[in-house]
């Protein structure tokens, strides 16, 4: 009688652990599939920059500071309703043309214009409008 007790405790051990690798396997997939879908959606935005606002957007004053980071300069954006993700913006600034050429300043922007319109507004582009001093 013994020997039938340690055989089903055995076979419950090896049940609990092939539920415990099955539930551990989901839980890595379901992982993979997150950060796929979240690493996917914020590239999507890094290259597909679209303006805040449609048609005529709203006119913004933004007072960039001597000496201010770029990820502050697009915290001050994204809380001014410029732009919708700062970590998004510095990515695209480090990929643009406008790379460490932004410039302390103020500027008045609207919501209706592109990240990369933004970036050459602040950084003194000739071919861009909007700048104020």
């Amino acid at each position: 009688m013994g020997n039938t007790r340690e055989r089903i405790g055995a076979a419950g051990v090896a049940l609990a652990g092939g539920l415990f690798r099955i539930v551990l396997y989901v839980c890595v997939i379901v992982l993979i599939f997150w950060i796929g879908k979240s690493t996917y959606k914020f590239g999507y935005n890094v290259f597909n920059q679209q303006p805040m606002s449609p048609g005529e957007g709203q006119e913004v004053t933004v007072v960039i500071k001597e000496g201010t980071s770029v990820y502050k300069i697009a915290k001050t954006l994204e809380r001014k309703g410029l732009i919708e993700d700062a970590k998004v913006f510095y990515v695209q600034e480090l990929l643009s043309n406008y790379h460490g050429a932004l410039r302390p300043g103020t500027y008045l922007l609207s919501t209706a214009y592109s990240p990369n319109r933004i970036m050459g507004i602040l950084a003194g582009d000739t071919e861009q409008e909007g700048t104020a001093s």
